[in-house]
């Protein structure tokens, strides 16, 4: 019989802690699944590209880059600014604390791609005549001076996207999307593809994001039906101002949506077996990024002080930390460094069931694939 809830996951991942003594220098996806440049290899300007260096410690992982890619990126039309080096240094829990109402996803940097470059929220800061009313929605009104990687530099000179980009992951419908970085309470954002069912079983299918366009003409009410003053109306919907390009043009419905208003949902992943909050990129059926994105308005979680605000993104270490200059181990199912007889035990164990642990092919079931992998990846990591 198939297992169909999260609750086994749980006990085989209590098990294997404690069978591998769970410390300090324990590996979780948050330490493992960034992009390391170990070759000094530069991107644009000469500048060293993606994650310079991960350290962590009992309970937070650092990450320091420079916020430049490896893959080429610009020009950037009507946009005198160029980006720089932003030596950021950010800091993520382990172990996130989950909240019913999470705090508001500011501007600026919101969470980090797993190169090392920042993503920002769905808005641009700006809103119609000023008002604080109708907020933009900067894939909509940005989007002339993006780059082919959908990004440009900021006035800081911080090169961020606000949606997806194929430059960083690109979206496979077969198989359960990859890590593409983190928010800053230290929730991973996946693709845009997951498990059908929450307990990892069903197989493969896209996520959908909550977020409606609202049956709307004018925009003379706000989402939760509250009627505006003329004074406060928004521009008519028409070919300048299509529906979709505020973020008041959408109303958020739980019924038939993956994801809740936060963009995430709690679930079994590959790298999270026993169920974790994730984040979505979101893309509609015709596959264009879909409304939030990748976070919505508030975190899911409680965001770790020094990586936003004014300032934010510089983070002084405080404490004693391990370095980590290993890749992902995609086969040491025990987190122990070691591919072994334990791993292909816990893989076996898995065989015909449902995504999470042991997909390694993150197909959405554990079958030959996944064994092939792990016997190609046998010994240390």
């Amino acid at each position: 019989m198939q297992r169909n809830t999260i609750a086994p996951f749980a006990a085989s991942i209590l098990a294997t802690c404690l069978s591998t003594v769970c410390s300090a220098q324990t590996i979780t996806p948050t330490v493992s699944n960034w992009k390391l440049n170990l070759t000094g290899q530069a991107g644009y300007g000469g500048i060293l590209a993606d994650v310079q260096q991960v350290l962590h410690s009992t309970n937070f992982v650092y990450v320091k880059s420079t916020n430049i890619p490896s893959y080429m990126i610009g020009p950037w039309p009507g946009n005198p600014t160029t980006p720089s080096n932003q030596n950021w240094t950010f800091k993520f829990p382990k172990t996130v604390t989950y909240t019913a109402t999470g705090a508001v996803v500011g501007l600026g940097h919101v969470g980090v791609f797993t190169n090392g470059v920042v993503f920002f929220s769905a808005l641009d800061a700006m809103s119609y005549n000023n008002q604080n009313i109708w907020h933009q929605s900067a894939v909509y009104f940005e989007a002339a001076g993006f780059d082919s990687c959908k990004g440009h530099p900021g006035p800081s000179r911080a090169y961020h996207t606000h949606q997806l980009s194929g430059c960083v992951a690109m979206n496979d419908p077969t198989k359960h999307s990859m890590i593409l970085g983190w928010g800053f309470d230290g929730i991973p954002i996946y693709g845009s593809y997951g498990y059908s069912a929450v307990d990892g079983t069903g197989g493969i299918r896209r996520m959908q994001s909550g977020y409606q366009k609202r049956a709307i003409t004018q925009r003379t009410t706000l989402p939760n039906g509250t009627a505006l003053p003329p004074n406060q109306y928004g521009p008519a919907v028409s070919a300048t101002y299509p529906l979709g390009c505020y973020a008041e043009d959408y109303v958020f419905v739980m019924k038939g949506a993956d994801l809740d208003a936060t963009n995430a949902r709690f679930c079994v992943t590959p790298e999270f077996p026993n169920g974790t909050w994730a984040y979505f990129a979101t893309i509609d059926s015709a596959l264009a990024p879909a409304y939030p994105f990748l976070i919505g308005a508030r975190y899911r979680g409680v965001v770790t002080a020094g990586n936003t605000g004014p300032g934010g993104g510089h983070v002084v270490i405080s404490e004693a930390t391990i370095n980590f200059t290993s890749t992902p181990c995609l086969a040491d199912l025990n987190g122990d460094r070691v591919v072994d007889a334990a791993d292909l035990a816990s893989l076996l164990s898995r065989w015909g069931f449902g995504g999470g642990l042991g997909d390694l092919d993150r197909s959405g079931d554990v079958g030959g694939g996944d064994l092939a992998i792990l016997l190609n990846s046998w010994g240390n990591c």
